[in-house]
């Protein structure tokens, strides 16, 4: 089975996966309402320049702004002058949008003289994936999706009444669960913080192996690397990540390098494995660009989408007048910024879902509403 790219619509989301007959290859979220400006082009005006942090504050369209660092920058930079910059790296963990002024050229008709502008968007996430998988059909469940695509691609695209099979849906569902199984009979839990992820190995068949003990974990630990790193890939994992292993001694744990560069070279990011810290921990540095997917899943779009997605599917077929929604401040700004999420449910449901503020209702909550 050759890969294929399965493009399944949900409101305000598609939900994009790379499969073949291994399984689920690569994954991404694509919010036609909310882009994370990778890729994107703009004309900015230079801010403040940081002499400590070594680089200048631009500001971009629409009262956004980012870090240009001077490695990045053109030459030296007054505040007020104009700057052509492309996002690099979307805003996320509080950080603003890291930016490159190295190699962008003007698009055809336009100035550097104005305002801040965006000029031209990144790719989108489909977009994306179909140029790392050139040979792979693109398989859609929704018209609108084959609307979106660039002329280029529209050759590629197949129809089907569902693009994502059973198997599919629980591996994409999977990948909201911080905790993942794994080859062997291993867990991992992964645990997100500010600084860097935590991830923890745990326990196993190899408790049960018939062979020395450090050996059996040394197999378990070789078997189950693999897939956990390819976890790291289809959840977006990035920053400082550093796994405890299972049960290994910690001078067993360099022998595991080779099986954890092994498993990182097939990451088109490329993730530098650092090596084991004193404390036996295997440190990863893989490059933030996108945000990662438990960002995605908590913040308030993408808590306003899992509202939408499981209000659709339960009202869809259902005859006449589907409940309301009561729903909390921030998700009531969320469903403000994305009208096309709207739109999204009603194609997809036959209901027009009617919704109203609840200031009582904690900021990302909601309830049907059946006044």
């Amino acid at each position: 089975m050759t890969a294929r790219i399965l493009a399944a619509s949900a409101p305000g989301e598609i939900r994009i996966a790379v499969t073949d007959a291994t399984g689920l290859r690569d994954y991404a979220v694509w919010r036609p309402g909310w882009p994370d400006g990778v890729g994107d082009l703009h004309r900015g005006r230079a801010g403040a320049r940081l002499t400590a942090m070594g680089g200048t504050f631009v500001d971009l369209a629409d009262g956004a702004s980012g870090f240009l660092p001077d490695s990045a920058a053109p030459g030296p930079l007054a505040e007020g002058d104009p700057v052509l910059v492309r996002i690099v790296r979307a805003a996320q963990d509080g950080k603003g949008a890291r930016l490159s002024a190295t190699g962008p050229t003007l698009p055809q008709g336009q100035s550097l003289a104005g305002p801040p502008a965006l000029l031209t968007r990144g790719p989108t996430p489909l977009e994306a994936l179909a140029a790392a998988w050139p040979d792979a059909p693109i398989v859609i469940d929704d018209a609108a999706i084959a609307a979106r695509l660039p002329a280029p691609l529209r050759g590629r695209v197949q129809r089907d009444r569902r693009a994502f099979d059973a198997e599919t849906e629980a591996a994409r569902a999977a990948l909201a669960d911080a905790s993942v199984a794994l080859p062997g009979g291993l867990r991992a839990t992964i645990t997100p913080t500010p600084a860097l992820v935590a991830i923890d190995m745990d326990g196993g068949t190899a408790s049960s192996d018939r062979r020395a003990k450090q050996t059996a974990q040394f197999a378990a630990n070789r078997d189950a690397l693999p897939a956990l790193l390819h976890q790291v890939r289809l959840r977006n994992l990035s920053g400082a990540i550093v796994i405890d292993v299972a049960g290994l001694a910690i001078r067993k744990r360099p022998a595991l390098r080779e099986t954890i560069e092994t498993a990182l070279a097939q990451d088109p990011l490329r993730p530098r494995f650092l090596g084991f810290s004193a404390l036996g921990l295997a440190e990863i540095m893989r490059p933030r660009i996108h945000p990662p997917l438990h960002a995605l899943l908590s913040d308030a779009a993408g808590r306003m989408i899992w509202m939408l997605d499981s209000w659709s599917r339960q009202v869809s077929g259902q005859p006449g007048p589907a409940p309301g929604l009561r729903v909390g401040t921030d998700l009531a700004r969320a469903l403000d910024h994305d009208p096309g999420a709207i739109a999204d449910t009603t194609r997809l449901s036959g209901h027009q879902p009617a919704w109203r503020l609840d200031p009582s209702l904690p900021p990302l909550s909601w309830t049907l509403d059946h006044a």
